[in-house]
């Protein structure tokens, strides 16, 4: 059995990430591994375009997205600390989420990726696409996908 030292875990606003967050929370203490929460800040459409000083609302759009993001974290990292668990947050922006989350697993010695899955199907998700899907195909290392 492979013993998981370092888990990676997606977080987003959605309460199947959470559920993703207990899971990894679980197996840190199976295995005394350490975790670390990523949160990936949508790719900003407006990269290299002098749009911000046209319009302050989306830098605030962007501003509060992260604001967000860090409150996430922030809440679960109490949660792993209480429980004993050595973790981290990092937040990543400019990368669409699955080239955040493959990103990290190779920045960091990472054993485990665990997220959630929306469950999209058909035409929401060839519109949409699958971040889970899109992690698991290209993923190196294992990744536990946690279903609604």
């Amino acid at each position: 059995m492979a013993h998981y030292k370092h888990i990676l875990v997606a977080i987003d606003e959605s309460p199947i990430s959470y559920a993703a967050a207990e899971h990894a929370l679980d197996i840190a203490k199976l295995f005394g591994g350490k975790v670390t929460l990523i949160s990936v800040i949508a790719v900003d459409p407006f990269s290299g375009v002098d749009f911000y000083k046209v319009a302050p609302a989306v830098t605030d759009y962007f501003m509060q997205a992260e604001q967000n993001a860090l409150d996430r974290l922030n809440d679960l990292k109490q949660t792993f600390t209480r429980e004993g668990i050595d973790l981290d947050i990092r937040i990543m922006h400019g990368l669409s989420p699955s080239e955040g989350i493959l990103q990290t697993s190779k920045e960091l010695p990472i054993d485990l990726i665990v997220m959630g899955s929306h469950g999209r199907k058909g035409f929401q998700k060839l519109v949409l696409g699958s971040v889970a899907q899109k992690v698991l195909g290209a993923s190196e290392i294992p990744v536990l996908i946690v279903k609604e």
